[in-house]
């Protein structure tokens, strides 16, 4: 990959030598003056065409109303250009190899439409103060797979290496709880597609005011998800408790099935195990862009580049659209995606040799203003491009955060792709929703399954 930024020598001379050891104070007061308080450059990029960071989108537009679907507040943004398969040779250099591959795969339809690129990405004021705090004692577990020492706000907002840094989408702002009900669907070849309507719940304990790892009792979070449709899916629930560090104790899933009207453990929730529904075409640790431990491969913090990512993706959230306006074969129409020049973290993941994973090796793109994952390119054991992942993020400003709206994987090689997290024809997410830990226990879950 050309022209990607390495790690500059400010912050090699500043970092102390063990890869785990916390950051200096130096370095901390970087966040909130030549850094953002997250971390990210706040600085415009070298000819303006990305702007410096002013606090991000914070409030909500006037126009918007509690508990309704999201305004877009650009609606008079015009497509700056298009990328398609004539000017992609002109573009190369600023596109991940997985929206290179896309074009080329589908060079009669699939393009990326370019707008203005506005750093949206705002949080409360308590996870900025949070972030600055636990940067001084933040550090990972000797073997990696778990962070001490941190809560509430980003672990590394000065990453020295790519454990670091996707730990931080891991333990990333999205909000203390949030419920939605959303539809994915996969579509055949020639387009034909069943919905798969959930509803799923989080309480994101690492996320609440004051939390510390003594307090997370070695959890970061219960999310909750039971399948709404179609009736022969209809009534199964699934349970998580993520865990912090992953040695110590690992992911606690349970599943109940309503033809059995039992709760079973499931230990198979994770890593390249198929996700709910997704007919192969989505594991488990692709959900949320990446999820659950890092153990199964070596992590390599690149650098940071300047690429076309998803952003600020209102208007394919918007309640004016249907599920069949966005769904077409092969992938979904592009018209209603919005795409941005943005730098982002590149980390590359590589499969440990005593490890087994589908996916030989994969290539993150990490915002550096929100540290949400924006696009991964996914490759099988025969290091050939197999899918090509893409969070289509927004900034939910009543909250304020940014997270995706869809989550897009294309399957090259089947030619298939998988959509998760479409809302339009049901109701925006609800960050408002006021959830107890006590509904999310394995006898809340038999309660739930029975009504």
């Amino acid at each position: 990959m050309r022209k990607i930024w390495t790690v500059t020598l400010a912050y090699l001379l500043l970092s102390p030598l063990s890869s785990y050891a916390e950051i200096s104070a130096e370095q901390i007061a970087r966040l909130g003056n030549d850094l953002t308080p997250l971390g990210g450059e706040i600085g415009a990029n070298a000819d303006g065409s990305i702007p410096a960071w002013d606090g991000g989108l914070a409030t909500p537009p006037n126009s918007y109303q509690p508990g309704a679907y999201y305004d877009d507040p650009f609606p008079d943004d015009a497509v700056l250009f298009t990328i398609d398969s004539n000017n992609l040779a002109q573009h190369t250099d600023k596109l991940s190899v997985g929206h290179r591959a896309l074009i080329e795969t589908y060079p009669d339809t699939y393009k990326l439409p370019v707008y203005t690129s506005r750093r949206t990405a705002a949080m409360p004021q308590r996870i900025y103060d949070a972030t600055k705090r636990i940067a001084a004692t933040a550090k990972l577990t000797a073997d990696g797979n778990g962070v001490m020492n941190a809560g509430e706000g980003i672990p590394f907002p000065i990453p020295k290496n790519g454990l670091e840094a996707i730990w931080n989408h891991v333990l990333r702002w999205r909000a203390d709880s949030a419920e939605r009900y959303i539809t994915q669907i996969t579509p055949t070849r020639g387009g034909d597609y069943t919905e798969v309507k959930f509803i799923e719940q989080v309480n994101i304990l690492y996320s609440h005011a004051g939390m510390t790892t003594a307090k997370m009792n070695n959890v970061i979070s219960y999310f909750k998800q039971e399948v709404l449709a179609p009736a022969r899916l209809a009534g199964g629930i699934l349970l998580v408790h993520e865990t912090m560090n992953q040695k110590k104790e690992t992911r606690k899933a349970w599943l109940y099935n309503p033809g059995q009207r039992r709760v079973r453990r499931a230990p198979n929730v994770a890593f390249d195990n198929p996700g709910t529904a997704t007919d192969g075409m989505r594991t488990n640790d692709q959900l949320d862009m990446f999820n659950g431990s890092p153990e199964r491969y070596s992590w390599e913090l690149v650098g940071k580049k300047e690429i076309y990512v998803p952003y600020n993706n209102y208007r394919i959230s918007s309640p004016q659209l249907t599920y069949k306006q966005i769904m077409t074969p092969l992938h979904i129409n592009q018209k209603y995606s919005r795409y941005e020049l943005h730098r982002v973290w590149v980390v590359e993941a590589r499969l440990k040799d005593d490890a087994r994973h589908i996916y030989k090796r994969r290539t993150f793109y990490i915002d550096e203003d929100s540290w949400q994952v924006l696009v991964v390119d996914q490759y099988d054991n025969r290091d050939q491009l197999w899918r090509v992942s893409e969070g289509f993020a927004m900034n939910y400003y009543n909250v304020p955060n940014l997270w995706t709206t869809l989550e897009v994987h294309t399957d090259l090689q089947a030619g298939r792709y998988l959509v998760l997290g479409l809302d339009n024809e049901s109701k925006p997410y609800n960050f408002d929703v006021e959830l107890d830990d006590n509904d999310f226990s394995p006898a809340a879950l038999r309660r739930q399954g029975r009504r």
